[in-house]
């Protein structure tokens, strides 16, 4: 996989999460109501590193990229729940599931670098 800068990563992430969540809401009430969790946080990821990249300071900067940390913690929460109640089969999304759990390690280097002052990625 080419290297992808984090706005882009997760933006990408967040086209994945939609057309999931397409698929999902055809399904029944149960998965309908997963799917508009998983949509609300797997898009609020990207939505998030956006705002951050606007931040009227340092602060501002880490607060959002936590925030979006969190999101893509929730994500992942979320994909691990499908598979497990067996809404979606492994294969089917363990892509997914990986990338959020690599973007939550990325944003959590974002934000480890920006409380030591080595600025933004």
């Amino acid at each position: 996989m080419p290297v992808l800068k984090i706005t882009e990563r997760a933006f990408q992430f967040a086209v994945r999460v939609v057309r999931l969540c397409r698929v999902l809401e055809k399904e029944g009430n149960v998965s309908r109501t997963l799917a508009t969790q998983l949509l609300r946080s797997g898009t609020s990821v990207g939505a998030n590193v956006e705002e951050a990249q606007a931040g009227h300071s340092k602060a501002d900067f880490t607060a959002k990229i936590s925030i979006a940390r969190k999101e893509a913690r929730e994500t992942h929460y979320w994909l691990r729940l499908l598979i497990a109640s067996d809404l979606v089969q492994e294969p089917q999304i363990i892509d997914m599931l990986n990338e959020s759990d690599e973007l939550v390690r990325i944003l959590t280097s974002i934000v480890k670098s920006a409380q030591c002052g080595k600025g933004r990625e």
